[in-house]
């Protein structure tokens, strides 16, 4: 489904790349807060590499099997790891959707821990694609075409600049509480505030 995806929207002139975070070395969040200090997670590993190649793309998918009703834990670390991701946006203009397998439930539950992710650090999201293997050869085949058919549909939205309503509300009224939280915080998370004053959204 994932190859689908990518394969549809490179028919529309995207370019792609496959990330498999199961090969990569991240460790756990640790709850330092440094990042909300500094910018930067002092643990040394692969994650900031991986956040950066994601901050350069214009659209994300985020793939993953339902494992006990939710992600993998590899990617869950990645979420974990990714408070400043939402605290500064940086998926703020991007587009981004979401891809889930499973043997027989919790699609949409599954489907909503990857977008909510992506909602809460800044995409918009155009949908999401589940397999559910009981509904049989069916079943697959039409989640591989839906996943294409949403991949090419991803660059489509890239490339109109497309708005959401809904979402770009829920985003303007998370700012808007979130401030008074990045205001109480100018001194703990000095990068957090700093981005914030930069980006206009709070006043020094």
């Amino acid at each position: 489904m994932l190859d689908a995806a990518l394969d549809g929207a490179r028919e529309v002139g995207a370019e792609t790349e496959l990330v498999d975070v199961t090969k990569l070395r991240i460790e756990y969040c640790n709850g330092c807060l440094c990042c909300r200090q500094t910018g930067k997670c002092r643990i040394e590993d692969d994650y900031q590499e991986l956040i950066e190649r994601l901050r350069a793309a214009n659209g994300i998918v985020l793939s993953s099997p339902n494992y006990m009703s939710g992600i993998t834990a590899q990617l869950k670390t990645v979420f974990d790891r990714s408070a400043n991701c939402n605290h500064e946006q940086y998926f703020d203009g991007k587009y981004a959707f979401s891809i889930m397998t499973a043997g027989g439930s919790d699609e949409e539950l599954v489907l909503g821990i990857m977008n909510d992710f992506l909602k809460e650090t800044g995409a918009s999201v155009i949908g999401g694609v589940g397999l559910m293997r009981v509904r049989g050869p069916s079943g697959l085949e039409d989640a591989i075409w839906r996943a294409r058919v949403m991949g090419m549909d991803l660059v489509k939205a890239i490339k109109e600049k497309r708005i959401y309503p809904e979402q770009a509300a829920e985003r303007t009224a998370w700012r808007e509480r979130f401030a008074r939280t990045i205001k109480a915080n100018e001194k703990n998370w000095k990068h957090n505030y700093e981005f914030w004053v930069e980006k206009g959204w709070i006043k020094p």
